[in-house]
């Protein structure tokens, strides 16, 4: 009887033991960053009101196996995250339940625990300590293999619209690459770049080098978006004290000062790989300071870092950005050097418009990862004398034919379905005839240019203006495009006055030899006003606005110039150029300035106010960056100063030439950062002119005739006021930030900034010059012992682009038949930045 007893217990056993089995439930998911799309490891899971939960793993995972479900919902909780529930469906054995958490903006005070010792800035006190031995940048010299991906997504993309809108009907095939993984807010992948490099660094001395071997790009291809990609290629380096964002600069939460930009609280510590880390979180501790939110888990042997999760937000100044996140991560070498694994940055980028929440919005995602790291090597030194790497970045010859299956094997990770669908996309794109006839006409409007096969029409904008001379003068501009040559660029433009009956002109031809390093020669004749411009971002007299922001009461100055030029430039991978010019220039003023009859003297040869000058300009920019055009090229700076030196000679009796003379000059400008106050521009010149020469030939002060700000003249001083023959000279500007309108509520919220500008200019004229210039009847002025200066300060980021300059002469005094006008003005201009 025991026997069967035993028997019938073990099958009643196994019954409810088989009942227990089919009635388990199994719920898993992971735990992301919503924002950055990042795993959160360690984040707390619970069901409200219960004793259930668990916490994810390192890889942000989770799985409950459950006899029963004991709740309707389950709660993430993570310090600094908002808290999220996601609804269970209680009748269903096996789910998956993935959340998305958002940073919340509650600051750490709000947490704060009063206890005499505050153990996080402890541990903040040893992070700092130990940044010297940490820093990756401490080693000699190092390699890796580098592989960059940047997709540009574009958010709010209304499907119905977007399928009956006239203008986007035809292109609604793009909306088949949709990602849908969320119905809230879907995005349409539009552009997407793919790298592989090799990177080598050298600290001392410090030299940086990459070699890329395959390259792979598609999407929208302008200047604009180009530059905006130039500012998600940074290096961040959490040991640094600031780290950049864009053209700011953030205090790192590991800052050596970094109490005085945030809080912080230990919000947990763990243990991987039976090593235990301590996750330490911070807070800005002002709203609107340059400064992130997030979190970093600490090595707590070595105090390394090992991930930092950073982000921003609306409040932070920075334009057209609602936010940002970035993560770096390290791991372990072998020989306990902790070194960079992975960098993630991602920027929701919000243009400007009057319904913020129905603009299209883009998020530019970038994602690096470091392989292969090798330390201290004789490989990574040899690579900087190799001479088939001349410079600082090196793309190979085939590095852009790279077949797919080449991506395929050598990507760290595969490509989404929706990111691999760009470049079929956009290739479709690119050859509708209606989708290149809207891109031309947008890039017509903006950009001034129109093309017609080998040539194109532009700019638009000097097609008519006004001045007292001319009267209403029309232009016509035309160039070649690189369907006519893809190194010749031929340009020229003719204009016509209808009050003075005068034809103006110019003819241009630029050869490029080589690209990189540049060099090329270039020819033109020019006869035509001269319209004030020395750079290329200014405006002058002859642009179709500045007839509406004259100043009122100051007479325009006319200088008809009929000049050949004919030039060689070279540069050198080293950043140092050298420019070679030859300058044939007759000069025709027209009153109220001196003319050529006051000049003209019986028996004198050549013909007055008609020079030939031979012109050596040296030129050294350490790593200077550029953004590449068809044939021209705008400097995007150097993180070192700028250095250019001029020597010219005069050579009289060569087509009419008549003068002899020297000329040197030199100038030196940066722009520096200087964290957490700005940045600081800085322009130091001078010279001198060795002869006895005409006001043309003189260095005549650069005044501003406008109320649009000139960054680089005098605003406050007229053409043609001051003259000299050596000089020297300062341009300063300091855009602070916030300032102190970061401490007034209203104006905190608009995000204006605040800047001073100074510049001074100290000159002399000789004897024989005062002679033979100041005794014309022209009221030319000297700056002996009387220098020029004028200060300013203003506002800018108004509307996020406009900016105002309040700005005082302070001397030389004006005289007392000068307008109140030339003692204090206000100028406006455009601005746009980050």
């Amino acid at each position: 009887m025991t026997g069967w007893t035993r028997i019938i217990a073990i099958i009643l056993g196994l019954q409810v033991w088989g009942i227990s089995l089919f009635a388990q439930y199994k719920i898993t998911g992971v735990v992301r960053d919503a924002h950055s799309e990042e795993i959160i490891p360690f984040a707390t899971l619970v069901f409200p009101h219960t004793n259930t939960g668990m916490v994810t793993d390192v890889n942000g995972a989770y799985t409950f196996d459950l006899s029963s479900i004991p709740g309707d919902s389950l709660q993430v909780r993570v310090m600094g995250y908002r808290l999220l529930a996601m609804p269970v469906k209680r009748n269903v054995p096996n789910q998956t339940i993935n959340f998305d958490i958002e940073r919340s903006d509650v600051s750490l005070k709000v947490h704060e625990v009063k206890a005499n010792v505050n153990f996080a800035l402890i541990l903040l006190r040893q992070i700092v300590k130990h940044k010297p031995e940490n820093n990756f940048d401490r080693i000699p010299n190092y390699k890796y293999q580098l592989y960059n991906k940047i997709e540009i997504d574009l958010k709010n993309v209304n499907k119905k619209k977007f399928s009956h809108n006239f203008l986007t009907k035809p292109f609604t095939f793009i909306l088949d690459n949709i990602d849908s993984t969320s119905e809230e807010q879907p995005f349409l992948p539009v552009y997407l770049t793919e790298t592989m490099s090799e990177y080598y660094y050298q600290k001392d001395p410090h030299k940086t080098k990459e070699i890329i071997n395959a390259s792979k790009t598609s999407g929208i291809d302008n200047a604009s978006l180009m530059r905006l990609m130039g500012g998600m290629y940074q290096n961040v380096n959490v040991y640094d004290n600031f780290i950049p964002v864009f053209d700011k600069q953030f205090a790192s939460p590991i800052n050596n000062n970094g109490q005085l930009f945030y809080d912080y609280k230990i919000a947990d510590t763990e243990y991987i790989s039976n090593q235990r880390f301590i996750k330490l979180a911070f807070t800005p501790k002002r709203k609107g300071d340059n400064a992130f939110s997030g979190d970093i888990w600490v090595h707590d042997t070595t105090y390394a870092v090992m991930k930092v999760t950073l982000t921003t937000d609306r409040s932070a100044n920075i334009n057209f950005i609602k936010k940002i996140s970035m993560v770096q991560e390290f791991r372990q070498m072998p020989d306990s050097t902790w070194f960079l694994a992975k960098d993630k940055f991602v920027a929701d980028f919000s243009p400007p418009g009057p319904n913020p929440t129905k603009t299209l919005d883009f998020i530019g995602r970038k994602t690096t990862t470091y392989t292969d790291v090798v330390m201290n090597d004789t490989s990574v030194t040899n690579i900087f004398s190799d001479k088939r790497y001349p410079s600082n970045i090196n793309l190979l010859a085939d590095a852009q034919q790279r077949q797919d299956t080449f991506w395929s094997h050598n990507r760290p990770d595969s490509l989404s379905g929706n990111e691999a669908g760009i470049y079929k996309m956009v290739d479709s794109l690119y050859h509708m005839p209606l989708f290149n006839k809207y891109y031309n006409t947008i890039k017509f409007i903006a950009g001034g240019y129109k093309p017609f096969g080998p040539i194109k029409y532009g700019p638009w904008y000097y097609v008519f203006t006004a001045n007292d001379l001319e009267g209403f003068r029309t232009e016509l501009d035309l160039a070649t495009t690189k369907q006519f040559h893809p190194n010749l660029y031929l340009t020229g433009y003719l204009a016509y006055g209808f009050s003075d009956h005068v034809y103006k002109g110019q003819l241009t031809a630029l050869y490029l030899l080589s690209r990189h390093p540049r060099s090329y020669v270039y020819g033109s004749y020019t006869k035509d006003l001269d319209n004030g411009i020395t750079y290329t971002d200014e405006i002058g007299t002859g642009n179709i606005f500045s007839v509406a922001i004259r100043k009122p009461g100051v007479p325009q100055k006319f200088l008809m110039t009929e000049t050949y030029r004919a030039e060689y430039f070279r540069e050198y991978w080293s950043g140092f150029s050298y420019h070679l010019n030859f300058i044939h220039s007759a000069y025709h003023p027209f009153a109220p300035l001196p003319t050529i009859e006051d000049y003209a003297k019986e028996g004198q040869k050549g013909t007055p106010l008609t020079n030939f000058e031979a012109k050596l300009q040296l030129r050294y920019a350490w790593h200077e960056n550029f953004l590449e055009g068809d044939f021209y090229r705008t400097s995007l700076g150097s993180k070192y100063p700028i250095v250019e030196a001029d020597y010219s000679v005069g050579i009289p009796d060569v087509l009419g030439s008549q003068y002899s003379y020297q000329r040197v000059a030199l100038q030196v400008y940066d722009y520096v950062k200087v964290p957490p106050v700005g940045k600081f521009y800085y322009n130091v010149f001078a010279g001198k002119i060795f002869g006895t020469l005409p006001y043309t030939q003189l260095d005549i002060a650069k005044g501003n005739e406008l109320y649009y700000y000139d960054k680089y003249a005098f605003n406050m001083m007229n053409r043609f006021e001051f003259l000299s023959d050596e000089y020297v000279g300062v341009n300063l500007e300091h855009t602070i930030g916030n300032g102190l309108l970061g401490y007034i509520p209203l104006i905190k919220k608009l995000k204006w900034r605040q800047f001073w500008t100074a510049k001074g200019l100290i000159g002399d004229l000789s004897p024989a010059n005062r002679e033979l210039n100041l005794t014309k009847g022209y009221p030319f002025r000297t700056l002996k012992g009387n220098p020029y200066l004028e200060v300013g300060t203003g506002i800018e980021n108004i509307f996020k682009f406009l900016r105002v300059d309040f700005i005082w002469r302070v001397t030389p005094q004006p005289t007392a038949d000068d307008q109140w006008n030339k003692r204090f003005g206000v100028f406006g201009s455009f601005k746009l930045s980050f």
